[in-house]
């Protein structure tokens, strides 16, 4: 079994931590989350052009006609992540605030997993899973406790 995948997802966890705190601080200099979430993603539009131009990467013709209509909207979570991370990093703390939103994801992937939507294949809640996520939601319980 390859471990590749799990290292690059705690790798791009831990990067969720550092951005967090990078936005906060160019939220803290231009005054405004909005503008902050903004600049983010305006660095990462022109970093990814980077990577596609320089991978080659090609559009299909005819494949954004295959993009069912909500999977479209996918930008606009993850542009509510970016600005909500933005405030909410300074008032919750770090680990606090990234506790939450773990939790939030694992209730949401539960939910994804049994039903076998938005693409993810079929996975159904179990006992172990529903203990894992209880272990979990105890753990942002203990890491709120200051």
């Amino acid at each position: 079994m390859s471990y590749w995948p799990h290292v690059m997802a705690a790798l791009v966890g831990a990067g969720l931590t550092v951005q967090v705190g990078m936005n906060a601080t160019v939220r803290a200099a231009i005054g405004s989350p909005v503008l902050a979430a903004i600049v983010n993603f305006a660095i990462g539009l022109a970093a990814l052009a980077l990577v596609a131009i320089a991978s080659g990467a090609r559009w299909a013709p005819g494949s954004t006609a295959t993009v069912p209509a909500w999977a479209w909207f996918g930008g606009l979570l993850g542009a509510a992540y970016v600005a909500a991370t933005t405030v909410l990093g300074p008032r919750l703390g770090a680990a606090a605030m990234l506790a939450l939103t773990l939790a939030g994801q694992m209730a949401a992937a539960l939910v994804v997993d049994h039903f076998g939507a938005i693409g993810f294949p079929q996975s159904p809640v179990t006992p172990a899973r529903l203990l894992g996520t209880a272990l979990l939601v105890a753990g942002v319980l203990l890491i709120m406790r200051r």
